[in-house]
């Protein structure tokens, strides 16, 4: 239960005043003029740091760390995941291709949740024998058997359940109470259970919970987990024997800049998980993802104008709201930095992008370093939800992506181009 203290909050930093901000040793601006902008940055250190931190934090547990591919799914980040052996938390048949095509021997360490599983999507699944199916309602339950049957393959699953535990976040990003769409309810769980163990095709394998995302208290999480220990201990005396307890995903991260202690954060989740599960021996899986990617990504963007009217400032980005939504979607925080600071008096300005919507903005009347057209920004801990949410809006061309390891960049994804957007459309 002591993960590494060596964790940084962010690998973003001003390298020099002639380099600027780098991503570790790497600084960012020749990336930019190389790759072009708008253009992400991911430090795959972080990204293996912060993982090992769950790792080490579980240590002496059986344990499974399932990367929530929904963050950010990278062929080259779930590579990397994989190969210092992470599993994979997936939400479509999708995203289980892409943990096929970047690391087909993690497969087996896939687990598939979702409320709205299709039937050629649990084939899919069934196919690549998946680790555990995380199932949403009773009816899903029924399509899993049936489908499970047709193509002879048992199918190993979890249900997820609705503990009706109120998580402190958003509300669009909160999902453990009785009015989400999320979950069976926990009361009616059991029976399910005994109904399942009858069935040749069916192999009661886990359980699981997940009550939001971006929880900055560990006691939620303690407290989810406690209440699926004590339905473990129910389903024991039915002679219902799990293997596994999925707690989920959801530990948050400081979007508003400052020292970031990850170590602790992890810490004190686990110290709040390992206290709820008590003498359960099976297996703990966990379904972190933004804690994981988020910090260790920026969105780099080149200032296209700086306009004012009457009494506001706008500055005017190549980067939209079609590259990083959050802003926009949830009024998310992200901080903003200039690459290359400039001595002036810092103003109140709106930093926004050139889509046609009133909604395209990254910040409001936030106070930044004076910024002049053709410079560039970073917007920081864009690494969770920023390309995986991405979209064409206006007929735009979805970002470049770099990953710095180490003192070396590579491309992972090339800038989209024209001819990619119209090869599906027949006109």
């Amino acid at each position: 239960m002591n993960p590494s203290s060596q964790s940084s909050s962010r690998p973003f930093e001003q390298l020099s005043a002639q380099s600027g901000l780098g991503c570790g040793p790497v600084a960012l601006a020749p990336l930019a003029r190389r790759y072009g902008t708008p253009l992400y940055v991911y430090s795959a250190d972080q990204i293996v740091e912060r993982l090992k931190l769950f790792q080490e934090a579980f240590a002496s547990r059986d344990h499974l760390v399932c990367y929530a591919v929904k963050a950010n799914s990278a062929l080259a980040i779930l590579k990397l995941l994989a190969a210092h052996g992470a599993g994979f938390d997936i939400v479509s048949g999708g995203e289980l291709e892409r943990v096929r095509a970047a690391a087909p021997d993690a497969l087996a360490r896939v687990v598939f949740s979702g409320v709205g599983k299709t039937a050629a999507e649990i084939d899919l699944a069934l196919r690549a024998n998946i680790l555990e199916f995380n199932v949403e309602s009773e009816a899903e339950l029924e399509l899993l058997a049936a489908r499970a049957a047709k193509l002879k393959r048992k199918a190993r699953f979890a249900l997820r359940v609705n503990p009706d535990v109120f998580a402190e976040t958003h509300p669009y990003i909160s999902t453990g109470l009785r009015e989400h769409k999320f979950g069976i309810d926990i009361g009616r769980a059991r029976a399910l259970y005994r109904k399942a163990a009858g069935n040749p095709w069916l192999i009661p394998h886990g359980i699981s919970v997940h009550i939001g995302s971006q929880i900055r208290s560990a006691d939620p999480f303690g407290a989810a987990v406690d209440r699926v220990a004590r339905l473990v201990r129910q389903l024991e005396r039915d002679d219902i024997q799990l293997a596994s307890i999925d707690a989920g995903g959801g530990l948050g991260i400081d979007y508003h800049g400052g020292h970031f202690d990850a170590a602790a954060k992890v810490s004190e989740y686990a110290s709040a998980i390992d206290k709820a599960l008590g003498s359960f021996k099976g297996r703990l899986m966990l379904e972190p993802g933004r804690f994981i990617v988020a910090q260790a990504g920026a969105l780099v963007t080149q200032v296209l104008q700086v306009k004012r009217t009457g009494k506001k400032t706008f500055v005017i980005t190549d980067a939209a709201m079609n590259d990083l939504i959050r802003p926009a979607l949830y009024q998310a925080h992200h901080d903003i930095v200039p690459l290359t600071p400039r001595k002036g008096k810092p103003r109140q300005v709106d930093v926004v992008g050139p889509v046609c919507e009133s909604g395209d903005f990254f910040a409001r009347d936030r106070v930044l370093p004076p910024v002049q057209p053709g410079e560039y920004l970073a917007l920081l801990d864009a690494g969770a939800y920023g390309l995986a949410q991405s979209s064409n809006y206006n007929t735009r061309l979805r970002p470049a992506e770099v990953l710095v390891e180490g003192k070396r960049a590579r491309l992972i994804r090339r800038r989209e181009t024209i001819a990619d957007l119209l090869v599906p459309e027949i006109p």
